[in-house]
């Protein structure tokens, strides 16, 4: 039996004590190895080139290139590896920027470290992950309409997008209203007593049929289709 390829991440902040802490935590996990680190973007950006790594964590102010320039950058050069933002601050600008840029995490440097490996190995995965709280801060954004893609609004700039959701079946239509309420996968097989791999094979759809890059655009598109109501998400995470 072959052993298990580790998770190689890499580390971009400009508090060395940090780097440091997340490098040990990292590194004492089996399934992943820190690959380097880099004190600011620019760096980052050339060490992604020449050594490509699968996950990157990313501090979001920094000297020169903060977090989100270097995630749309990252994301224009199609550098391999998903991006996870770092952040003591929970502010709209920096959710949105990050979400705008193409990243596939935001989470608060409060986040345990128990946590912060459970997202690594979610965006490794392929899915997407946000702090309960700027979660909330998102929605709340998607409710004034200062959302990505909330221009994208019915007649008069406010509303549901007729036809946003069109060409979904009606499980399609439940599981992306499942989604949006922050349900996993396994939780979507419990719930619609489903298989991992049709579930799967629904999300994959819905990713295709939206033009959604992941999860977290799955769930602004399934408010901005009126498939979930703002309101209802928000319940769900309070």
């Amino acid at each position: 039996m072959s052993a298990q390829v580790p998770v190689r991440v890499a580390l971009t902040d400009d508090e060395p004590l940090l780097t440091a802490g997340l490098a040990m935590i990292l590194s004492a996990q089996e399934d992943m190895e820190v690959a380097w680190q880099a004190a600011d973007g620019a760096t980052a950006l050339r060490r992604a080139v020449s050594d490509p790594v699968d996950v990157l964590l990313l501090d979001v102010q920094m000297p020169g290139l903060d977090g989100i320039e270097t995630t749309r950058r990252l994301v224009a050069e199609g550098a391999q590896g998903r991006v996870v933002i770092l952040t003591t601050f929970d502010t709209d600008g920096y959710v949105l920027g990050a979400i705008e840029a193409g990243a596939a995490g935001f989470l608060l440097k409060s986040t345990p470290p128990a946590d912060l490996l459970d997202a690594i190995r979610t965006v490794h995965a392929g899915d997407s992950v946000i702090s309960p709280g700027p979660t909330r801060r998102l929605l709340a954004a998607v409710r004034r309409g200062a959302a990505p893609g909330a221009g994208r609004t019915g007649p008069g700039g406010a509303g549901p997008v007729p036809g946003l959701a069109a060409g979904l079946t009606e499980r399609e239509r439940e599981v992306l209203r499942l989604i949006a309420l922050g349900l996993t996968n396994q939780e979507l097989c419990d719930r619609l007593w489903l298989s991992m791999t049709t579930v799967k094979t629904h999300v994959s759809h819905l990713l295709a049929k939206t033009g959604s890059r992941d999860r977290v655009q799955l769930v602004l598109t399934a408010m901005r289709a009126g498939v979930v109501d703002v309101e209802e998400v928000l319940a769900e995470g309070a």
